[in-house]
């Protein structure tokens, strides 16, 4: 029997989506409703950089949620917490150390809000993105569920069954707003760094 490109835990009908930004949610949240999981929506993120570029990403992926009737659920912003847990990191390039520890932290997060809200699965969006190593977010997940009794970890590539072109289509017709960088300032830094170095050749 062939598998198909997104598999399904048996029997699942509820789960936590952690949610980066609503560009990467939309066709996950679209395949699941139409394959009869229904998602509560955890907005937690507090890597962004600035405050501003938080809100802007906040109020995106709240828009879409409550576009399609969904429960969405703001994680609070403590971005100060987040540097001290990335503290001693910083020097480190995109998916490097800085960026696994990142996810581990923030899928803990959202493994203790299903346990809350009494969900068992969680998964990420962070896993549709083509500039994040699904390795490291697959191990960060891993050992959130292993923090969290009781949770379990969807470890699913995002990017598969053509849901990354129908994000893509979505960011359109949605006219969601479209971020540029990952989200921390050191990623937005070695992106104004790349930028400038593009513009001199």
């Amino acid at each position: 029997m062939k598998k198909t490109a997104i598999q399904k835990p048996e029997g699942l009908t509820e789960v936590l989506l952690h949610a980066c930004c609503a560009p990467c949610s939309s066709a996950i949240v679209e395949w699941m409703l139409a394959n009869g999981v229904r998602p509560t929506i955890f907005y937690y993120n507090p890597n962004i950089y600035p405050r501003e570029e938080y809100d802007i990403r906040k109020n995106e992926s709240k828009r879409h949620a409550e576009s399609l009737g969904l429960r969405w659920i703001d994680g609070d912003y403590d971005h100060e917490a987040w540097l001290g847990g990335v503290c001693g990191l910083e020097g480190e390039p995109e998916r490097g150390r800085r960026c696994e520890q990142c996810f581990t932290l923030r899928l803990t997060r959202a493994a203790q809000e299903a346990k809350t809200l009494g969900l068992t699965y969680f998964t990420t969006t962070l896993a549709s993105s083509r500039w994040k190593s699904l390795e490291q977010i697959e191990r960060a997940g891993h050992l959130a569920e292993k923090a969290v009794e009781g949770t379990l970890f969807w470890a699913q590539n995002w990017r598969k069954g053509g849901l990354y072109e129908r994000r893509n289509q979505l960011l359109k017709e949605f006219a969601f707003y479209n971020q540029r960088y990952c989200g921390c300032e050191f990623s937005l830094r070695q992106r104004e760094l790349q930028e400038s170095q593009s513009s001199q050749l």
